[in-house]
């Protein structure tokens, strides 16, 4: 399945029915009277964030969505029935943009399950009945029913994930993901081998946690270099980052320092967030090269640096250590930490 992150679509509400135009004809009733019915409301654009989704792919096939509208009222006082609200489903993390400029947040589906009503359809038309006065005892008159409403709108989707892996290309990331989770991502020994971010569920120390890898950062990547940072916004929601350095970079402090400023310039908080920092790919060093190369990083980040060997398995352990430390407890593990002795019931069968 392709992967996409962005999509136009057109949403209309439905529009109401009209109302009826209708007079009582009965037998052995003296005076008849109006008695048209109101026509009923028009459907509802909703939105719906589903779990099993991870991409906007099918919103490149069917773009257009358009709720049914109300039925028309009838006689007898017969109000017409309601159009059936049309339910758009989309993954978690996507949010909804205004058209005109593409930065307006409208919606943002954040959780599984959550529905937000967009476009609220047309309320049906009065009938003539609903007309009736003391002084208009026979009216004619009916509504028409309430209009739709319509918007074009951009739909982003932000990958939810606990980590947010960044580096250079060819830093190691897609390798780092392979090897902690069951992702498949693409290796290559050439730059931008990753063109889509991918994600993977990390099970350590009976944790789980979801790993998020982007496309690699170069220098002026805010200003459209390489693949640019539009793919930044996928770690926007991630609590902590893994940033990893090159080993074999000519200068893995300036390396460090070129991500970091994309990050800084891209804004969103990405600064502001907990670091994991990891020299990567020191399988082909000696242990000398190794600490050096730690140490002039760890002076220019000011973050304890992790070496780390994605091929060969050094480091890995500890690298998934330190991103749980970032990562608040799971449910019921402050309880469980407080347990004593005391607390230790015998097992038994019965």
């Amino acid at each position: 399945m392709h992967f996409l992150d962005q999509a136009k679509i057109f949403c209309r509400s439905g529009t109401g029915g009209p109302g009826a135009v209708s007079f009582r004809r009965e037998k052995y009733i003296e005076y008849g009277g109006p008695d048209g019915g109101n026509g009923g409301k028009g459907g509802d654009i909703v939105f719906e964030a589903v779990a099993g989704l991870n991409t906007l792919i099918d919103f490149r096939y069917t773009q257009h969505f358009r709720a049914p509208r109300g039925s028309g009222g009838s006689g007898s006082n017969r109000t017409g029935g309601g159009g059936d609200d049309l339910v758009v489903k989309v993954p978690v993390g996507t949010q909804v943009l205004a058209d005109d400029d593409e930065r307006t947040l409208l919606l943002d589906l954040t959780e599984v399950g959550q529905r937000v009503m967009f476009l609220r359809g047309g309320d049906g038309g009065r009938g003539n009945a609903s007309y009736k006065t003391s002084t208009n005892r026979a009216p004619r008159q009916h509504g028409t029913g309430w209009p739709e409403q319509e918007a074009w709108v951009w739909l982003r989707l932000k990958l939810l994930a606990d980590a947010g892996l960044v580096g250079l290309p060819n830093a190691g990331k897609s390798t780092f993901i392979n090897a902690v989770t069951n992702a498949q991502a693409k290796v290559g020994a050439y730059a931008f081998t990753t063109t889509r971010p991918q994600l993977g569920v990390v099970r350590h120390h009976s944790r789980e946690f979801v790993v998020a890898d982007i496309p690699g950062l170069i220098e002026g990547a805010a200003d459209g270099a390489g693949i640019g940072d539009r793919f930044l916004g996928h770690i926007e929601r991630c609590r902590v980052l893994l940033h990893l350095v090159d080993a074999q970079d000519d200068d893995v402090a300036e390396s460090y320092r070129i991500v970091r400023d994309e990050l800084e310039n891209y804004g969103a908080g990405l600064t502001d967030k907990p670091v994991v920092l990891a020299l990567n790919k020191i399988d082909t060093l000696d242990d000398e090269l190794i600490a050096a190369l730690s140490a002039e990083l760890e002076e220019a980040s000011g973050y304890p640096v992790i070496p780390l060997s994605s091929a060969a398995g050094t480091g890995v352990d500890w690298v998934l250590d330190r991103l749980l430390d970032a990562l608040p407890p799971a449910p019921g593990a402050a309880a469980r930490d407080d347990w004593g002795e005391e607390d230790a019931v015998e097992w038994s069968p019965i």
